[in-house]
């Protein structure tokens, strides 16, 4: 079991007009593309918009939303949040992701991805670790982000700058090792125990 790839859900957050999330998630795609331990499920929110009403018994049209959304959150080993920063946080649409879910963050790992101005959405990511360990997600350590990004990248994703973009490459490979780690490790753990809180 642990020989096989994990499924990773790369979760696009900004759902923004002319947000640079995208641009982000193809230079991730490279990233991962290099690795065979992972199967990739990117879940872009800008397609995937979900009521903002919340409900334990969602109607049908709320249910038909999140039926395109939550059984891949379900199947995935690991999670990756691509995030902006607004107004020193994170955007409402992982929120609000998050929010209509709960089980399916349960024992599994997510890493992060942030971008913004001087603070390179690091803000974001401060903020969602609690959150996601309200969820008894675990989140890695280690992080990616990208300071005023806007014009260093091409239209695939790739960083105009080598030796930044050699560095960004690096900082992808330790977060994808750990986050390897403890996908396969609670993978493991939930097949041989379901979690339960």
């Amino acid at each position: 079991m642990s020989d096989s790839p994990y499924r990773l859900a790369v979760v696009v957050a900004s759902t923004r007009e002319g947000r640079f999330g995208p641009t982000v998630a193809g230079w991730f795609a490279e990233q991962t593309a290099q690795r065979a331990d992972i199967e990739v499920d990117v879940i872009d929110l800008a397609d995937h918009p979900l009521p903002v009403n919340l409900s334990s018994d969602p109607g049908p049209e709320a249910a038909a939303l999140l039926a395109e959304v939550s059984p891949r959150l379900a199947e995935a080993d690991a999670f990756v949040v691509i995030t902006p920063e607004y107004n020193h946080s994170y955007p409402a649409s992982v929120k609000n992701l998050i929010d209509w879910h709960y089980t399916q963050w349960q024992a599994k790992p997510v890493g992060f991805i942030s971008y913004g101005g001087l603070s390179g959405g690091l803000r974001a990511v401060e903020h969602l670790r609690p959150v996601f360990a309200e969820l008894h997600a675990v989140t890695i350590r280690e992080t990616i982000s990208f300071h005023s990004p806007w014009g260093k990248f091409d239209d695939n994703g790739r960083h105009l700058d080598e030796e930044a973009g050699t560095a960004a490459a690096g900082a992808a490979k330790v977060m994808l090792d750990q986050l390897t780690w403890w996908a396969l490790a609670l993978r493991e753990a939930r097949a041989t125990r379901p979690y339960g809180n």
